[in-house]
């Protein structure tokens, strides 16, 4: 079947933070040349920047290179016309984000940063209301959190937006595995799919790729980021009625308590260190992935690190025994930690943690079917 052109393509690309520079590369193969993990038939990301260049919507759709690239930069260093191609994956990656999810909602979220703030700051009313409408009894002569919000009426609710949440992903990652592997994927033996299992888990818990590239630096920063952001998702999900507690050690749970505690500080420290280090390189440009910024990773890094910092607030506040003050505190820490979790999860940025594992393993289930 022959390749349908789209030559709107590159203006459609635009709003998800294409730059008019593409259009200049001559396809010298520099880019190619510099880049750790291009290899064999992925010679990326030439292919893919000619691909947008003559409108090939279908061919990105299917390629799984704009996956395979952790934008280190060196691309974007090298390349003698500037045309920036580490930020076009970068721009591809957001589309096709777009095009995999099934609600449309990704799409309004990447191409207006109006939507974007309006979608955020709703989210973040209606869980202020919420608290406002619902909240229990104030307790003034001691912190009770848990009778103000209770931990297992917290858990329901979390464990309810988990279920939402990620049934609207797996939906989305269903569609990605549809696109990525087309027709061909019917015709893959189950042994294949199963014989490359470890590949989903490696580059889920490890993007080891990432450690490849010559700016190691940046999958550090990188993997603390998603294991401190991690480590904090799966305490709040699952452990919430151990981890919200009324005192820093919960004579109920000592060894419990003290376990949940460090693994906070260790979550609390690497978020804050990689999101510092990525704000401070945006503000800066100090590097090639840092200069061409889009409004979702400023608000990304923005909410995680506010996330954070009104986390402290409320551990301090118990610390301390400060009734009200932590009632106000965690109220606030909610309204930004729970649109930051319904927004950017299933449809922004965090959602590229499951569809990069996911593309890297039908990438490899590919090689293997077709080396067979």
């Amino acid at each position: 079947m022959a390749t349908q052109l789209d030559r709107g393509l590159m203006e459609e690309l635009k709003a998800f933070g294409m730059k008019d520079e593409a259009m200049q590369c001559y396809q010298c193969g520099n880019c190619v040349g510099v880049c750790s993990l291009s290899e064999g038939r992925t010679a990326f990301p030439r292919k893919l920047v000619r691909y947008v260049q003559l409108g090939m919507k279908d061919k990105i759709m299917q390629s799984s290179e704009p996956w395979l690239c952790y934008y280190c930069g060196d691309c974007t260093e090298k390349c003698p016309r500037g045309a920036d191609p580490g930020e076009t994956m970068m721009a591809l990656r957001r589309y096709l984000t777009s095009l995999y999810d099934w609600t449309g909602f990704a799409r309004r979220f990447y191409t207006s940063v109006a939507f974007e703030i309006g979608a955020v700051a709703t989210v973040a009313a209606l869980v202020g209301l919420a608290f406002l409408i619902f909240h229990g009894p104030i307790v003034k002569d001691r912190v009770a959190l848990n009778v103000f919000a209770p931990n297992r009426v917290i858990e329901v609710l979390d464990l309810l937006m988990a279920a939402v949440l990620s049934s609207v992903l797996l939906i989305s990652v269903y569609r990605c595995y549809r696109t990525v592997l087309g027709e061909i994927r019917s015709k893959i033996p189950l042994k294949t799919y199963l014989g490359q299992a470890k590949e989903l888990f490696i580059h889920t818990f490890t993007q080891k790729r990432f450690g490849l590239c010559e700016d190691r630096k940046q999958w550090w920063m990188h993997l603390l980021i998603m294991t401190g952001y991690s480590s904090i998702f799966l305490m709040v999900v699952v452990g919430i009625r151990w981890f919200q507690r009324d005192r820093i050690i919960d004579p109920g749970y000592p060894a419990l308590s003290v376990i949940m505690s460090l693994v906070g500080y260790y979550a609390t420290f690497a978020i804050l260190y990689g999101t510092t280090y990525a704000l401070m390189g945006r503000l800066k440009k100090s590097k090639a992935p840092y200069r061409n910024t889009h409004s979702t990773d400023w608000m990304f890094l923005i909410l995680l690190q506010l996330t954070t910092l009104t986390g402290i607030l409320v551990h301090f506040s118990i610390w301390l025994d400060l009734p009200v003050p932590t009632y106000v505190v965690y109220v606030i820490h909610l309204m930004i930690a729970v649109p930051m979790l319904v927004l950017e999860v299933p449809f922004a940025k965090w959602a590229h943690l499951a569809y990069r594992p996911m593309v890297l393993y039908l990438w490899k289930v590919r090689q293997s079917y077709e080396g067979s």
